[in-house]
């Protein structure tokens, strides 16, 4: 074996994945096609779920001073996000180019092997492991791993590869972006619906302008045709009258409202995660989140089977729970795209989606969508309500219930200090840390379970299974 695990891709799914293996002590080779970063960013922003997850493994003071609001919106529907009361707010300009080196650097500092310029042209698998064939300037040679995750984008090599089926939509709008200096431009966040299209300005902390355009009723050009900033500046110029080619481009792109999720996010020894598993209409960032969410949830499941912790089963909960929001994120930014980027005739629908979102449950509800918040896994019938859900921050002993999750291992909170409940757990403490401490905000609630993405897996009172089943299913057989 050449790893224990290949991830095919250094974007922010790949480099978080390898982050989250090293983290539990396993092996990782990074493979990615380009000889370097490109710097750029198709994805801007941090939601308030990433930007809790970023806390939660100690990550957030590498960005730096963050530009944060509490400030959304719904296919240009503005949102209060602060309704929610998470403990985070989102992050609103920090550039994915600036996610990829915070990941490179933590995923390489713990040790992950990252290799530019190897492209892969071929996978094989079997029982024991898989096999990815990689193009480099030295010729082709074949790796050997006991697992392969394919974080390698949209037109992934190893979703083809392996046979995942990648069923949707093509796209039918196309949106030109660039990323522009020397430029005064009017601020249009949440974009602006003209009479021949939609626009979208946004000056980000380090002084670049991104315009995003989008004209009606023309359709996207063929994949192979590059868009450059001519083009940009072109379709400005019709959709708003304002000349901006005096300026200086950093870079342009142009990108579609395709919708596609693979039918299954793992075939034997091969995974997928991120934009591999599911592509969409760009909106917010939501993408770039959601699979740096993927990669979270899979490299704790994934480490505890190649470590022999827990039985390959565990791996079939990636997609029984990712599957799910990878089919949400179609269906949300597929809703917006048409209230952003549809003609005249989408008016009225969002004049009566603005006026629902004044009502105080509906607003909640849509700002918990945009931000990552509404996400519940199933973990188990109970009342309590924090099952399946993030653990929130809650205050405990002198620090809080995320830097219990720093080292990347599950984490049993007993509030009251029950002896028996941490005799109980003496089999899986080389897995899970007990922690005794109290909270004033546990409320009703005694202990709780937190797997090491965070979320909950069992909690008392008020869970209609006990302890044992829970540390059993989650993080394998006792010792």
């Amino acid at each position: 074996m050449d790893a224990a695990v290949i991830v095919v891709g250094a974007g922010p799914a790949g480099l978080m994945l390898a982050g989250e293996l090293r983290l539990a002590g396993v092996g990782v080779l990074v493979l990615d096609r380009l000889d370097e970063r490109t710097g750029q960013s198709r994805g801007i922003g941090a939601t308030t779920r990433t930007v809790e997850i970023l806390d939660e493994r100690g990550l957030l003071g590498r960005f730096g001073p963050l530009d944060t609001a509490n400030f959304g919106h719904f296919g240009g529907v503005p949102l209060d996000l602060s309704v929610l009361g998470a403990a985070h707010e989102p992050a609103k300009t920090v550039p994915q180019s600036q996610i990829e080196l915070v990941l490179e650097k933590w995923a390489v500092g713990l040790g992950a092997d990252l290799r530019r310029g190897h492209e892969v042209v071929g996978l094989t698998q079997d029982d024991d492991g898989a096999e990815v064939t990689v193009s480099t300037v030295d010729g082709e040679r074949t790796l050997r791993a006991r697992f392969v995750v394919g974080c390698d984008g949209g037109r992934s090599a190893v979703r083809k590869l392996a046979g995942f089926g990648f069923p949707g939509t093509d796209a039918r709008r196309e949106l030109l972006l660039a990323d522009v200096r020397d430029i005064e431009v009017a601020p249009r966040m949440t974009g602006e619906k003209l009479e021949r299209g939609m626009v979208l300005a946004g000056r980000m902390p380090d002084g670049t302008t991104r315009l995003v355009v989008s004209e009606y009723g023309v359709r996207p050009r063929p994949r192979h045709l590059a868009a450059g900033f001519s083009d940009v500046a072109d379709a400005w110029l019709r959709v708003t009258g304002e000349d901006v080619s005096a300026a200086t481009p950093l870079w342009a792109s142009a990108f579609g409202d395709a919708a596609r999720q693979a039918d299954r996010y793992r075939i034997g020894r091969v995974l997928l995660a991120g934009d591999a598993a599911h592509i969409h209409l760009a909106a917010g960032g939501q993408g770039m989140n959601t699979s740096i969410q993927d990669s979270v949830n899979l490299g704790w499941k994934l480490a505890a089977v190649v470590r022999g912790r827990a039985p390959e089963e565990l791996l079939d909960t990636y997609h029984d729970e990712r599957h799910p929001v990878g089919a949400r994120l179609l269906q949300v930014t597929r809703a917006q795209g048409e209230l952003m980027l549809s003609g005249p005739e989408v008016v009225p629908l969002r004049s009566v989606i603005a006026e629902l979102s004044t009502l105080p449950e509906v607003h909640a509800h849509l700002a918990a969508v945009v931000s990552g918040l509404e996400i519940r896994y199933d973990v188990g019938t109970g009342t309590n309500p924090l099952l399946g859900r993030r653990m929130p921050r809650w205050r405990v002993g002198d620090g809080t219930t995320t830097e219990l999750l720093r080292a990347g291992r599950g984490v049993l909170l007993d509030l009251t200090g029950n002896a028996v409940l941490r005799d109980l757990t003496l089999p899986w403490t080389n897995r899970i840390d007990v922690v005794t401490a109290g909270s004033a905000d546990r409320g009703a609630t005694t202990a709780v379970l937190i797997r090491p993405d965070g979320h909950v897996a069992w909690a008392a009172p008020g869970t209609h299974h006990d302890l044992r089943t829970a540390l059993t299913r989650w993080f394998g057989p006792s010792r």
